[in-house]
C-alpha cells in the first residue's frame, strides 16, 4: 500500500498527471475508455470516461441496484505560473491556486509541471509536461534583514512567492517546456503550468508509522479509493470519481459543481427513467482529509470531536452542511466500517471556527442521493508537505473496499445494507 501510494504521488505532480496515472492503471486492469460523444459506448459493465482533468470509472450491472460512488479530488493548493519575469535574475511570475500555506514553499527545491497546447498539422494537441528536476526555489528574507520574522510575517504572493529561475536574465520557462516536449517555443500556443514540491514521499516515526509527503490532500484518498474500487466485487454499480478544482470551489466544467457526474450516471443507467429509479438506492462517499488534533495546539480543535493520527477513518459533520453527513448516512457508513473491521473517528470544527468544506454537498446539488463526508486524519493540511498515519490509509482502503462490495435498499423508512 505504502509503496504504491508513494509512486502514485511522485507521478502526479498535477491534476493532469494524476488523471493520466489513473487512466494507465485502469487500462492495465482491463477497463476501456468510453466517450461522452458516444452514449452507446457506456453499454458495458466496466469503463471510464475523462472530462478534461477529471475522471469517472464504473463497473457493475445497473440491474443489480443503485450507484455506490466514492468521490475525491486530484488538485492541491499551489501556484500557477503566469510567465517569466526579468529583474535581478530571471524569476517566475505566479499566482496562488487554492489556500496554500505560503511559508512552507520557501527555501526548498521546486519544479514546474502541467500541460501545453501544441500546434500540429492535425490541430491543437494537449501534451503533459513535467520538468523532472530541481528547477526553482523561492528564497526567504534573511533574519538579519527582517529581525521580526519569528514574530510572524505576512507574505505577499505578488512579490514574496516568485521563484528564482536563472542567473541568465534571458532565461524563459517556455523555452524549457519546449525543450522538454521536443518542439519549438513557437509551436506552443498556451500552457497550464503549476509549481510543485520536489520532496519525495517518505516514512518517519519510531516505527515508520507516519507518512510525510506533498499532495496527501487529496491524493491519499484518490489512491485508497482507486485500490478499493479495483479490488472490490461490486454489489451494485461501483463508481470511482475524481474531480479537479475542488481547492478553488469546484466551479469548472470538470469540477464537482459541473454536470459531469450526473451526465455519466445517466449514460451508465441507459435512460433517464432507469437513472431516476436507481437514485433512491444510491450513496456517495465524499473522501477528503480531516484536521487531526495538533500535538502542539490541541486548543484549536473541538475538545470532544477531534481525530488523531492512527485512530482510524474520520467521519465529518457540520451543521451548516459544509459536510453532507447526517444520521442516516452516518449510520450506513459506520455499518460498512464495522463490517470491514475499521475504527471510526468523528470530526466537528470548533464552534467558533468556520473550518473547510469539500465537494460532497456540491456534487449532490445535482445528483440527489444520500452521502457522507469522510477522510484521513492529517496534520499540516495545505502545506507543501503534509502528514498522515500509514494505518489510517490502510483502514480507508479496507472500508472503501467493503463499501464498493455492498448495495443499499430503502423503502422510505428503513435502510438495508446488503
Amino acid at each position: 500500500m505504502k509503496n504504491g501510494l508513494f509512486e502514485f504521488i511522485k507521478k502526479s505532480p498535477t491534476a493532469y498527471h494524476a488523471v493520466a496515472e489513473i487512466k494507465k492503471r485502469l487500462l492495465e486492469c482491463g477497463f476501456a475508455e468510453v466517450s461522452e460523444k458516444d452514449t452507446s459506448s457506456f453499454e458495458t459493465d466496466s469503463g471510464f470516461v475523462i472530462r478534461d482533468s477529471s475522471i469517472i470509472a464504473f463497473k457493475g450491472n445497473p440491474q443489480n441496484g443503485g450507484f455506490m460512488i466514492c468521490a475525491s479530488h486530484n488538485d492541491t493548493p499551489t501556484f500557477k505560473v503566469k510567465n517569466t519575469r526579468s529583474g535581478i535574475y530571471s524569476a517566475l511570475s505566479t499566482e496562488p491556486y487554492g489556500g496554500a500555506i505560503y511559508y512552507s514553499w520557501l527555501d526548498r527545491p521546486l519544479s514546474v509541471a502541467g500541460r501545453a497546447a501544441v500546434e500540429t498539422s492535425c490541430g491543437i494537441e494537449m501534451r503533459l509536461v513535467n520538468i523532472d528536476r530541481d528547477l526553482v526555489t523561492i528564497p526567504s528574507v534573511a533574519i538579519h534583514m527582517n529581525p521580526a520574522v519569528n514574530e510572524g510575517v505576512k507574505l505577499d504572493p505578488s512579490k514574496d512567492m516568485l521563484p528564482v529561475l536563472s542567473l541568465d536574465k534571458n532565461a524563459d520557462i517556455l523555452e524549457l517546456v519546449a525543450d522538454e516536449l521536443g518542439v519549438s517555443a513557437d509551436e506552443i500556443m498556451s500552457c497550464d503550468l503549476m509549481l510543485y514540491s520536489r520532496q519525495e514521499p517518505l516514512s518517519l516515526g519510531a516505527s515508520d508509522e507516519l507518512i510525510l509527503s506533498p499532495r496527501l490532500d487529496d491524493l491519499s484518498s484518490v489512491y485508497a479509493s482507486l485500490e478499493a474500487f479495483l479490488d472490490a466485487e461490486p454489489g451494485a454499480v461501483s463508481v470511482f470519481a475524481v474531480f479537479d478544482n475542488e481547492e478553488v470551489g469546484s466551479s469548472s466544467r470538470q469540477g464537482a459543481a459541473s454536470t459531469f457526474l450526473k451526465d455519466t450516471l445517466l449514460r451508465i443507467a441507459g435512460d433517464e427513467e432507469k437513472y431516476l429509479t436507481m437514485l433512491p438506492d444510491s450513496f456517495l462517499v465524499s473522501a477528503d482529509n480531516a484536521h487531526a488534533r495538533h500535538p502542539n495546539h490541541p486548543e484549536l480543535s473541538d475538545p470532544d470531536n477531534a481525530p488523531v493520527l492512527g485512530g482510524g477513518v474520520v467521519i465529518k459533520y457540520n451543521s451548516a452542511k459544509r459536510y453532507i453527513t447526517d444520521a442516516p448516512s452516518d449510520g450506513i457508513f459506520r455499518v460498512v466500517c464495522k463490517r470491514a473491521g475499521v475504527s471510526v473517528q468523528s470530526y466537528y470544527n470548533r464552534a467558533d471556527k468556520r473550518g473547510g468544506s469539500t465537494l460532497g454537498n456540491i456534487a449532490l446539488s445535482s445528483v440527489s442521493i444520500p452521502g457522507v463526508d469522510i477522510g484521513l486524519p492529517q496534520l499540516a493540511m495545505h502545506s507543501s508537505a503534509e502528514t498522515i498515519a500509514l494505518s489510517d490509509i490502510e483502514n480507508l482502503k479496507e472500508a472503501l473496499t467493503e463499501f464498493y462490495s455492498v448495495k443499499i435498499a430503502t423503502d422510505g423508512t428503513n435502510i438495508k445494507i446488503i
